[in-house]
């Protein structure tokens, strides 16, 4: 897999943005509505398809399903309060990646329902070495499956259907990701922003993430 996974959030502003604010926003429903949008697009999934390339620079389905599962273990252990940086690491998901993939997505909801959390320090490896409240991981795990699951039907040549809800409270806080010359430096997460206009909000967001919403055009 490539070293510079442009897929996923790494670094977020110390700064709470207002629409991650609890109040009448239910964010942890927002991402497990994420989430299980990627589920269901990968229960149309077959073994052939895991070689199918995607939006995510260089990597298979099997390549992303392998990054998505150990996201979910990782932010699931540091939602209990776990510190091992191995629970992060991506690893073969065996030989039914698509049921491995189901059982990290469970492991991380479950993890995320627990009452509380928002409110929880989360010690997350690639946001460095102090931890931060579960707001802001839990929105910046919204931006990775909301993303992700474009990704996946982009791979598998079918619609993401997500609610409008969901994605708008993504676009929001992608908006609080840097542009410009960090998107340029080595190791950035996210590549150059597209231009783009136009289009629904979720090719917005993908192309203020450095997608081409016409991906692989």
């Amino acid at each position: 897999m490539p070293t510079n996974d442009q897929s996923s959030i790494t670094q977020l502003p110390d700064d709470r943005p207002a629409a991650g604010s609890v109040g009448s926003v239910d964010l942890v429903a927002l991402d497990a509505h994420a989430v299980r949008a990627s589920v269901d697009l990968l229960a149309r999934a077959t073994r052939a398809d895991l070689t199918r390339p995607t939006p995510c620079a260089e990597w298979t389905l099997e390549d992303l399903l392998a990054h998505m599962a150990a996201q979910h273990n990782g932010f699931a252990a540091a939602a209990r309060g776990e510190e091992n940086p191995k629970v992060w690491e991506e690893r073969s998901l065996g030989d039914d990646p698509f049921g491995a993939y189901r059982d990290s997505a469970e492991r991380v909801l479950d993890a995320f329902a627990a009452d509380g959390v928002l409110e929880r320090m989360f010690l997350i490896p690639d946001f460095g070495d102090q931890p931060l409240p579960g707001w802001q991981a839990i929105s910046a795990h919204l931006v990775d499956y909301a993303v992700h699951s474009w990704d996946v039907a982009k791979a598998l040549g079918v619609p993401a259907e997500l609610e409008p809800a969901a994605v708008g409270m993504a676009y929001e806080i992608a908006q609080i990701v840097p542009t410009g010359e960090a998107r340029l430096v080595s190791g950035a997460p996210f590549g150059p922003e597209v231009a783009f206009t136009g289009g629904s909000r979720l090719d917005r967001l993908v192309a203020h993430l450095g997608r081409s919403p016409n991906w692989p055009a």
